[in-house]
Order: C-alpha cells, then sequence, then structure tokens
C-alpha cells in the first residue's frame, strides 16, 4: 500500500449497532488513498470483532485494541500511528456521504488551506434532519477562522467535519482526563493553521443518540468544559485579544446552556446549587469583563448578574427558569 494521504480516525466503543455503516461508509469514498484507524477502546461487545472483520477484507483498515480509556485516549491513539498528511475523525457511531473527503482534500489543495470544514445533518429516528443552504465557501486567514470558531456563523469546536494538515496537531494530543475533549483541544489546532476554508457542503451525518454523551441527562463531569474554558482565555487573552469580544460571549452562551440544563434536568437541591456554584466562580473571575462586552444584550448580562451574586434566587425563582431558557 502506497503511503496514504490521510489519516481516518474512528474510536469505536460498543458500537456495534452502528460502526458497520460507519465503516462502510468510509471504504466507499471516492477520495480512495486513506488510511482507516479504528481504535477499538475497550468495547464489551462485538465491536472488535466487527472491526477485525473489515480490516481482514480491505488493507487500507487499521484496528487498534485497547483497553478502555474514553474517547480522547483513542483519538491519541489514532494519531499516534497516523502516517498520512491529513488528518480527519468520525465517531463510530455516525456516518459519512461518499465525496466528503474528495471535497474536503480537494478545498485543502485548491486553497492551500491547513484545515478544511464542512456543514453537518442530523439524523434523528432514522431521519436526516436537512437544512436548505445556498452554496458557500469561504477563505479565511487565521485571525478570521479564530473569530468563526467562537461566533459559530459557520463552525463550531467539534472535532469531526474536519480535515486538518497533520502539522496541526504538533505537539497536540486530547486531554484524556476529561469527558469533553473537542472544546479544550480544536482552538488550538485551529490556532496552527494559517488559513482555514468552510464550504456549506454537508458531508457528516451527526446521529443523535438518547444515550450519547450530549444527549444525556446533566452530570458533574460535564462541568469540565469549564476547565477548558479557562485555558481557553488564557491562551486568547495572550494570543488574541484583539477577540476578546468574541471569545467572552461566546463563555457566557456556554455558561448560560450549562445553567439552563441544571435548573431543568437536576432535581436533587444540593448538586443544583452545587453545580451552579461551580460556575459561579469562573463567572465571577470574569464578571467585569463581561458586563463590558458589547456583543451581549442585557438579557444575558442580567443572569450572569444574577449568577454572580445571588445563586440561590437564580434557582429558586422558577420564573427565572423561562428567562433563562428563553436566554439560552
Amino acid at each position: 500500500m502506497k503511503q496514504p494521504e490521510i489519516s481516518i480516525i474512528v474510536p469505536v466503543y460498543n458500537s456495534s449497532p452502528y460502526i458497520r455503516k460507519c465503516i462502510e461508509s468510509i471504504q466507499v469514498q471516492t477520495f480512495k488513498n486513506f488510511e482507516l484507524i479504528l481504535v477499538n477502546d475497550g468495547s464489551i461487545d462485538q465491536s472488535g470483532d466487527i472491526c477485525d472483520q473489515y480490516a481482514r477484507n480491505d488493507s487500507r483498515i487499521k484496528v487498534v485494541h485497547k483497553e478502555n480509556g474514553g474517547v480522547s485516549s483513542a483519538r491519541n491513539a489514532g494519531l499516534n500511528i497516523a502516517k498520512g498528511e491529513f488528518i480527519s475523525f468520525v465517531d463510530g457511531d455516525d456516518w459519512i456521504y461518499k465525496d466528503m473527503f474528495e471535497k474536503l482534500y480537494n478545498l485543502c489543495r485548491k486553497s492551500e488551506s491547513d484545515i478544511s470544514i464542512c456543514s453537518i445533518y442530523r439524523e434523528l429516528n432514522g431521519d436526516i434532519v436537512h437544512i436548505k443552504r445556498e452554496e458557500l465557501v469561504k477563505e479565511m486567514d487565521n485571525i478570521e477562522a479564530m473569530k468563526q470558531l467562537f461566533t459559530g456563523k459557520y463552525f463550531r469546536f467539534a472535532v469531526w467535519a474536519k480535515l486538518y494538515k497533520k502539522h496541526c496537531f504538533n505537539d497536540i494530543r486530547y486531554p484524556e482526563d476529561r469527558r469533553l475533549d473537542d472544546l479544550p483541544t480544536t482552538y488550538k489546532v485551529v490556532s496552527k493553521a494559517n488559513k482555514v476554508v468552510y464550504t456549506n457542503y454537508t458531508g457528516y451525518i451527526y446521529v443523535w443518540r438518547d444515550n450519547s454523551i450530549l444527549t444525556s441527562t446533566y452530570n458533574e463531569k460535564k462541568l469540565d468544559v469549564f476547565l477548558g474554558w479557562d485555558e481557553i482565555i488564557a491562551f486568547m487573552n495572550e494570543n488574541y485579544p484583539q477577540l476578546s469580544e468574541e471569545y467572552m460571549s461566546c463563555f457566557v452562551y456556554y455558561s448560560m446552556d450549562h445553567v439552563y440544563k441544571i435548573l431543568n434536568q437536576v432535581k436533587d437541591p444540593g448538586e443544583k446549587e452545587m453545580y451552579i456554584l461551580f460556575i459561579q466562580q469562573y463567572i465571577r473571575k470574569y464578571y467585569k469583563k463581561i458586563l463590558k462586552n458589547t456583543r451581549l444584550s442585557l438579557k444575558y448580562k442580567y443572569l450572569i448578574t444574577l449568577i454572580n451574586y445571588d445563586v440561590k434566587f437564580l434557582f429558586l425563582n422558577n420564573k427565572l427558569k423561562k428567562i433563562v431558557s428563553i436566554g439560552n
């Protein structure tokens, strides 16, 4: 097999109902010169055997079997052995359209970009939620790409639906001690890109499942996101202070999203208070800067002020649940 141009890394954990569709959607790509690295992260179902079956019949497929360490550990295991000039990630329960990598690869080459990004659709109960969009290709320098990352007009922090030059991951790996790993990593990767190109062509299908990390009921591990935000703000303050309005308003939106979920999903009053008090310490740390942010509406500043000064009033007042929901 010749040197692959793209290394596609797929973390696999107890994905036996989905992994076949994922693998086959990659095998039929119109872009052929890739290696597919399937990282079996200690699955206790048939996922590992299924991966081995596909590898026996396709020389482009490599299977790594390892003890369970979480999705970050699996992604890092794939990165450590990847040989391609480009890197991409697909989750084991998602799938992609057959021309996604051809589109992303050609965009990188044509625009001389280090990262190319496409849009996604969501699949819910077997139905794909289509969104009609006018065709768009947007080329961005480093500053504009970082700005777009935090404003979210075109793309956000998700690891997938992106093709990266391998050098963007030099000295960067996913944090293995956190549940949500893309937030504290993607901004570092994008910061190493001289140029980024985005297309609203949709190539990636995210399968919405009730028991996924994103859809599960709020729990303490989800507070890890604020450890990531502390790192992000410190990094951005040092390297991109001109984007302060964008990244601080993004921090506020994330904070209010978590507060809303805590208010509506956590039943135990003690846990509810503990979680919001945890968020409060980060709000207080950046409160003065938040109040000066011209991108934030008065409603958001009011809600942030409540968290800053009077957490109990916030979650004891039922009317405020509605306000938080509207703000969210």
